[in-house]
């Protein structure tokens, strides 16, 4: 069994070499503009660009809840779009927080699925944890099971 490698480091300069994704957890609402997505922007613009084209075309392709986007934005490096939060914080103030749970493992396996035809490496900061109001021990296990379980290597980076 594989497991989940901790480093100090920025997740938008991913370690090591060969194929690698990058990926973070967005909302259901066509937002981005806070926290590590801010972070994507200033190193790429394809991720953004691509969740608002995916975002506005909604009616007609798979955007919602437990979805992936998978974007190329460099030779063998990918930032993976996961639609694993409803709504915004600020709208969630009282009540449940925006991350839902079970979108995340649906889009961790089928981050699994990209990683594995493209024998990938797979690097993210704590996803679910900040903005999406989620905890860490409940997100930790469905990497650890979607993810690493199958091989797959996870570094999670957290700010110096």
């Amino acid at each position: 069994m594989s497991g989940i490698r901790y480093v100090r480091g920025d997740a938008t300069d991913p370690m090591g070499s060969g194929s690698r994704i990058v990926a973070h957890c967005s909302n259901d609402t066509g937002g981005w503009g806070r926290g590590f997505v801010l972070a994507l922007s200033r190193r790429w613009p394809q991720p953004e660009e691509a969740y608002r084209r995916w975002y506005r075309g909604r009616a007609g392709n798979d955007f919602g809840l437990g979805a992936i986007q998978l974007v190329p934005v460099d030779q063998d490096l990918y930032v993976a779009n996961m639609v694993a939060q409803h709504g915004i914080r600020s709208a969630a103030r009282v009540g449940r927080p925006p991350i839902r749970y079970d979108a995340l493992a649906q889009c961790l396996a089928k981050l699994a699925q990209h990683a594995s035809r493209l024998e990938a490496n797979v690097h993210l900061p704590r996803i679910g944890a900040g903005l999406a109001g989620g905890s860490w021990d409940v997100i930790e296990p469905l990497i650890q099971q979607h993810l690493a379980d199958h091989g797959i290597s996870v570094t999670v980076y957290d700010l110096p």
